[in-house]
């Protein structure tokens, strides 16, 4: 019995202490869910896929969840500070064209990361398991000296690079609100190594408030799952595909038509023509990324919650534009509950 009583005693002290006027004033008071400020870039084209660079904060529309939205910041600068992954396939799939990839990928490099503190990139290269060949740094240098001494070889461990752009890297101050993050796949898409799927890093991207751009490397008339990849990552982040070598031959009759070991009758491989037209081709689809991320309209927003929807996982967005007959393109939605720490 006395040690019983020893047990109830203090139990009975701490119950008379928590229900005094003040505790009680307190444990009813109302729990106020922290959501953090969206971040959410915008790409406006027209029906050229040409951008339209002259609208201001007032056409546009943003509604969460249905609700429409107050945009708290918005800026349409070209020096928008910004955090790039380079996450490039090393697979065996990347041999035949592995030199004009290479110089492309380098020529982003330097285009994108000028040398400007505000600028930071990292190199991921992705063959059967990724690595993080060069950590976040304004450097281009460094990841253009990294990038001549990579070979191609093995499989392709995609998901698993993006799973490691969102995980395990230098984080820069302000990120991902101020610089903003932004990944860039070039490779075609496939992922023969993972560990994680498709599902698992899209979401991880949308934590960390990740748009992911792609340069896919698939050749003229050939559809597979790596492309449909491509597509979903991009188009759920907000980013977009380019296909250069999907192009090239888009204005050439009878590619398919005709077919030959040595490439199109017009475009045959090994010629000048041939050599030209992928070189002229990739580049293109690099001023194209470049352009685009660099000159988005960025807006951030506090979201205007309404009760009951708090416990809400994933929350859908959507933008209007007042002008009509463009293109926009953004993320499709977020996680309300805070980036996870890296």
């Amino acid at each position: 019995m006395p040690r019983r009583r020893l047990l109830v005693l203090p139990f009975a002290l701490i119950l008379a202490i928590a229900l005094r006027p003040g505790h009680l004033l307190h444990a009813q008071a109302p729990i106020k869910v922290s959501v953090n400020e969206v971040i959410l870039p915008v790409t406006v084209t027209d029906d050229k896929g040409r951008f339209v660079s002259n609208l201001s904060r007032s056409d546009f529309h943003i509604f969460d969840e249905g609700k429409e939205q107050k945009v708290d910041f918005f800026s349409h600068e070209q020096s928008q500070p910004i955090v790039i992954g380079f996450l490039i396939d090393t697979s065996n799939g990347m041999k035949i064209h592995w030199d004009k990839y290479k110089e492309a990928a380098s020529e982003l490099m330097l285009n994108l990361l000028p040398g400007d503190k505000k600028y930071s990139g990292y190199l991921i290269t992705y063959g059967n398991e990724p690595e993080l060949v060069a950590d976040t740094s304004s450097d281009s240098e460094k990841m253009v000296e990294k990038m001549r001494k990579i070979k191609p070889a093995g499989g392709s461990a995609l998901f698993d690079a993006i799973y490691t752009a969102c995980t395990n890297r230098k984080l820069v101050v302000g990120e991902p609100y101020e610089p903003r993050r932004v990944v860039i796949v070039i490779g075609d898409g496939h992922d023969t190594a993972s560990k994680k799927t498709i599902q698992e890093v899209t979401e991880i991207a949308q934590r960390n408030l990740v748009t992911v751009y792609a340069m896919s490397t698939a050749a003229f008339g050939f559809k597979s799952d790596g492309e449909e990849n491509l597509l979903a990552l991009t188009s759920q982040t907000g980013g977009k595909v380019e296909t250069p070598l999907n192009d090239i031959y888009k204005d050439v009759a009878g590619y398919l038509d005709t077919p030959s070991d040595d490439g199109n009758y017009a475009l045959t491989v090994g010629t000048g023509a041939y050599t030209a037209h992928i070189s002229s081709a990739i580049f293109r689809a690099v001023a194209s990324l470049s352009g685009e991320i660099t000159t988005q309209y960025v807006m951030r927003y506090t979201p205007d919650i309404a009760a009951g929807t708090e416990t809400k996982q994933f929350r859908k967005i959507r933008v209007a534009v007042a002008t009509p007959g463009v293109q926009v393109r953004y993320r499709i939605g977020y996680y309300p509950f805070g980036v996870p720490q890296n």
